[in-house]
């Protein structure tokens, strides 16, 4: 518990400094977080890191989530990535004679767009004009509130499982708490800058990211189990890999986007 307290505090404080630089340093850690993700994810499916498959899957990846905007580049479309991807994709699974199978071709463009689209979306709310800065601190402020309140609560006075098939150590009096104290964040972010946005719209985005971040991390629970693996890789002492502790994030950050619920 120490370990993983200190690499938390630690982590947290590199990533918090990184949001407030923003531009480069900013998408150079969002950037490197999607390509260790990826591989992790790759590792995760059974292919090699210089598997035709998977460099494919690290070029979608980059598609999405470079930060193109800074090059002075438009960035492509989502569903022109996605084709692409899946074209070549496919052409593997003929060039080498059906060794890579259309399941495991599926699996890789699913990888692509599941890290490369979470992490991108992080970039996008950042690039929000003239709050960014505030909005990415709503969100990643929510998220982490959920997930605090859904461990302090349940380990206080959690007694019925919130879905032990999946994840046996989560319970549905947790899950309330992370709710309830994601809200709480919402609302003192709406307070602290009411001229930045509604208390209404704040509220709103509070529920979604602790309801979507904990299905994220449930998600990534019923994955890992499929595959027999504790964590999906170990680069964060205590917390696993980068997919373990982002696993909220990256469903949590397009939700908000494609909603609208944060204005991009």
């Amino acid at each position: 518990m120490k370990q993983r307290i200190v690499t938390g505090i630690l982590a947290g404080i590199v990533f918090a400094g990184a949001i407030v630089a923003g531009s480069w340093l900013y998408a150079g850690l969002i950037v490197l977080l999607a390509l260790i993700g990826f591989h992790e994810y790759v590792k995760m499916n059974g292919f090699g890191l210089l598997h035709p498959s998977s460099l494919v899957g690290f070029l979608g990846v980059l598609l999405l989530v470079l930060p193109w905007d800074l090059f002075g580049v438009d960035q492509p479309s989502v569903t022109s990535v996605l084709w692409l991807l899946m074209l070549l994709q496919l052409t593997i699974t003929v060039v080498t004679k059906n060794k890579v199978t259309i399941d495991g071709a599926s699996l890789l463009v699913l990888g692509s767009l599941y890290v490369g689209y979470g992490f991108d979306a992080m970039l996008t709310v950042r690039s929000i004009d003239p709050h960014g800065l505030y909005l990415s601190f709503l969100a990643f402020g929510c998220i982490w509130a959920s997930d605090i309140g859904a461990y302090f609560v349940g380990k206080a006075i959690g007694r019925n499982k919130l879905w032990p098939s999946i994840s046996p150590n989560k319970t549905i009096e947790g899950s309330l708490g992370g709710i309830l104290l994601s809200i709480g964040v919402g609302a003192i972010f709406a307070w602290c800058a009411p001229d930045w946005i509604h208390f209404g719209t704040a509220i709103a985005i509070a529920a979604v990211s602790a309801f979507a971040g904990q299905m994220g991390d449930l998600i990534q629970s019923a994955y890992k189990r499929v595959r027999g693996i504790k964590d999906s890789g170990a680069l964060l002492p205590g917390h696993g890999g980068v997919l373990d502790r982002c696993d909220s994030w990256i469903i949590v950050f397009p939700l908000l986007v494609i909603t609208g619920l944060l204005p991009v």
